[in-house]
């Protein structure tokens, strides 16, 4: 396995639809019910998925797409913010160690490509593989965020995690 991070493609689009839109692909702890089939393209023709306040970049093992990440801009306060981020791994890809590579991938990114000193994810409570890759990528858990996520018609609670740049130093 060869995972690396690269920009989206226009050819890219309707494997991210499949992965945001087919409860089928979008796993258990992903469907949010249909999407706006034309927002993602409206995204990329406007910038590439790419631009100040986030991004998405596919999953790429060799010439297979894996899966995505992406992350958004969040204001910590008038003088700093930080980035949120998440991801999906094709069904076929999942179990793998796709989305743990991914997500040390994408963090070492974001230190690199901007100044923040803080990443943090979020997961359902009861994603237990989830939770497994963002531990083995590094990201330390921080605790559990009450009635956080609203899926599937009920409220579910959440875990924060986080990673500082001190963390990939160390």
């Amino acid at each position: 396995m060869t995972t690396g991070l690269r920009p989206v493609e226009e050819h890219d689009l309707p494997f991210l639809r499949r992965l945001m839109s087919d409860p089928d692909s979008t796993g258990e702890f992903q469907w949010y019910g249909f999407q706006n089939p034309h927002h993602l393209r409206r995204r990329w023709e406007e910038h590439g998925m790419l631009g100040d306040d986030g991004g998405i970049l596919i999953i790429a093992d060799g010439d297979d797409r894996a899966g995505f990440v992406s992350w958004n801009k969040q204001v910590a306060d008038r003088a700093s913010f930080y980035w949120s981020m998440g991801l999906i791994v094709a069904p076929e890809f999942r179990g793998r160690g796709y989305g743990t590579q991914a997500q040390r991938l994408i963090a070492r990114y974001l230190f690199d490509h901007s100044t923040v000193n803080r990443i943090e994810a979020t997961t359902e409570i009861t994603n237990v593989a989830e939770q497994r890759a963002l531990e083995k990528a590094g990201f330390t858990r921080e605790g559990v965020l009450r009635g956080v996520g609203f899926r599937a018609g009920r409220w579910h609670d959440g875990v924060l995690y986080s990673m500082l740049r001190a963390d990939l130093e160390s």
